[in-house]
């Protein structure tokens, strides 16, 4: 058994000079017909437990004796594909993994066998589940089982199982999977993730590294964390170790309880820096119900680019405070266009839900069913409104909705000055912008670096349409507004500015000069 044969498969952003990993599965390549591939030569490690995690008794083994025997270890076949010359197959000593490698195991003289050329691959993929039917039920990671030609289930006390795919979300990155046993499976329950606060106590259970099922303890770190890896990111973070091989295993609290999904984990070096992502369970516990029912899941559509409003987004339109979601473009004949939705609209309320930010609007439209009529909250011109839409259906090359944030608005406040400078559309421009016939508006020919423009992230090129919602078609037409605008003695004003292929708002203050 050699630690060679283990490889980690994920997807890799930068950030801060680290690697969030959002894959954090174990993966092994072997020939075909080629005897299984194990874990050995580890490096002995020992889990120190976070400063200050106490169970009420002075111990967590009764909530594991409890939950423990529910998690269960997922082994998936997918097809590997190797280089046909064997130049550049994981294990030649040239490639990137061989310096993943070195950082992870340190100097243990870790051999690096070079694949046999022109033979066929598989890749055998390590994670996490736990279940929550004593029928088989299983709920994992997507990217746990994503693009499996076989899926076996490895039981606490042993016991080997095929599984299958009963339905999986990748947008949420959640899988159902489904075994037969021979008698009612141990379970666990889901738990109220929004009753999670800062500080709670919680326990990580999975396989990392293939070692066999274990047991981190460590606290909520922060709540809502969006790692920009899909439409509905809210992730819990913990401190909790996790690592590799425990996606898809379940994130426990102190009754007991399943309040989230070990998915990610943020590391400068491949292993658990006490920086992990779990997927909320009030969020996947609906999801699993679905795909429960078989297959994939339809999300609601609305067809809208929003941004979130600002402070001062909400001090040019008039709003006594920040909140909701601005719609800064309506799709032409989506079920937003036909409802009536206008740009320049603020959502505050979807289907009885308050909206606070553009997250929000995207998750309560993604959770209805397709052709259900929804009302939505809506304040334009100063006044609250009600739309009712129906809520379209939404697939791979629609999105939900668009999040579109400006620019960071300058602190400066004094006389009224954006340090602008705008021309009409000639057909110079129009050609060299690229703009289509019938593009009206006002031209950016120059910014003040040292004014609030500069600051909120106007650019030379962009094309003002509206100020403060008003149409505008020229540069005069622009210029005249902007002075009414400062003027009123406002702090800041709107503009609609089309840039590239977005439409969007951007709330500039008015600076000194």
């Amino acid at each position: 058994m050699s630690p060679s044969s283990i490889l980690r498969r994920h997807r890799v952003a930068a950030l801060l000079g680290a690697a969030l990993i959002i894959s954090p599965v174990i993966v092994s390549f072997a020939a075909q017909n080629a005897g299984k591939a194990s874990l050995s030569n580890a490096v002995a490690t020992t889990q120190t437990p976070a400063a200050g995690i106490t169970a009420p008794n002075g111990s967590f083994a009764p909530i594991i004796a409890v939950t423990k025997p529910a998690v269960v270890t997922i082994t998936t076949v997918t097809k590997g594909q190797p280089d046909a010359t064997g130049e550049g197959s994981p294990f030649d000593g040239n490639s990137p993994f061989d310096q993943y490698f070195q950082r992870f195991f340190g100097d243990q003289g870790i051999p690096m066998p070079k694949t046999p050329p022109q033979q066929s691959q598989r890749a055998e993929a390590l994670g996490s589940g736990f279940i929550v039917g004593a029928d088989g039920t299983i709920v994992t990671d997507n990217h746990v089982v994503d693009g499996a030609t076989s899926i076996k289930v490895t039981l606490d006390d042993g016991t080997e199982l095929p599984a299958t795919l009963v339905g999986h979300d990748a947008k949420n990155d959640l899988a159902v999977l489904k075994v037969k046993a021979s008698k009612p499976l141990p379970t666990v329950k889901w738990g109220d993730s929004d009753k999670l606060m800062t500080g709670d106590q919680v326990l990580a259970i999975g396989n990392p590294f293939g070692i066999g099922t274990t047991v981190t303890a460590g606290i909520v770190s922060a709540r809502g964390r969006d790692l920009h890896s899909g439409p509905f990111d809210d992730f819990i973070q913990i401190d909790a170790p996790i690592n590799h091989g425990n996606s898809g295993g379940p994130l426990i609290d102190v009754n007991g309880n399943v309040i989230g999904i070990n998915t990610a984990i943020y590391s400068p070096n491949g292993g658990s820096v006490g920086v992990g992502f779990a997927i909320p369970s009030d969020q996947a516990q609906k999801v699993v119900a679905k795909l429960m029912k078989g297959g994939n899941i339809e999300y609601g559509y609305l067809g809208v680019q929003i941004q979130p409003v600002t402070q001062d987004v909400a001090s040019a339109i008039g709003l006594d405070h920040p909140g909701g979601a601005l719609v800064a473009a309506v799709t032409d004949g989506s079920p937003a266009a036909k409802a009536g939705i206008e740009t320049g609209d603020v959502i505050t309320g979807f289907a009885g839900q308050e909206i606070k930010d553009p997250k929000d609007l995207s998750r309560a439209v993604a959770d209805v069913q397709p052709g259900v009529k929804e009302t939505l909250n809506v304040w334009r011109n100063g006044k609250v409104m009600q739309i009712s839409a129906d809520v379209g259906r939404n697939t791979e090359d629609v999105k939900t909705a668009s999040n579109r944030e400006g620019g960071k608005p300058s602190a400066e406040q004094g006389l009224p000055s954006l340090g602008l400078g705008l021309t009409d559309i000639t057909p110079d421009i129009r050609a060299q912008l690229n703009l289509a016939n019938n593009q009206r508006g006002a031209v950016v020919e120059r910014v003040n670096p040292d004014k609030g423009a500069s600051a909120a992230g106007i650019q030379p090129g962009d094309v003002i349409v509206a100020v403060d919602r008003t149409p505008v078609k020229s540069a005069r037409q622009a210029n005249q507004a902007l002075a009414e605008a400062g003027k009123s003695g406002k702090k800041s004003v709107l503009l609609l500015v089309d840039r590239g292929d977005q439409q969007i708002f951007v709330a500039v203050p008015f600076a000194a000069g």
